[in-house]
């Protein structure tokens, strides 16, 4: 299980509907997580490492990221994040 993060063009954000999916923001802080279904996110602001057993992956302002269904992590946020999230996205590489 990898992490998967793009620095998507204008355009595909546009027509993946990036700016019409939910929003998530947290403040600096340190928490597990647990991906019960893959997640397509798309940040706004901020700074995060995401944490795995097999990798360390640091994310932030304009990355489109995917994390796997199935993979158990520890996020460190280091600057306060926003971001537009989408559980289940049919195929994101092809939007």
């Amino acid at each position: 299980m990898e992490i998967k993060v793009e620095k998507p063009s204008r355009e595909r954000l546009e027509k993946m509907g990036v700016k019409d999916w939910p929003t998530w923001e947290a403040q600096p802080s340190t928490f597990p997580w647990s991906y019960d279904s893959t997640e397509v996110c798309y940040f706004v602001e901020g700074k995060v490492v995401v944490k795995t057993d097999d990798e360390q992956v640091e994310m932030g302002k304009g990355d489109l990221v995917t994390f796997p269904q199935g993979m158990n992590c520890e996020w460190t946020i280091i600057e306060k994040v926003r971001k537009h999230y989408k559980f289940n996205l049919l195929d994101a590489s092809k939007l």
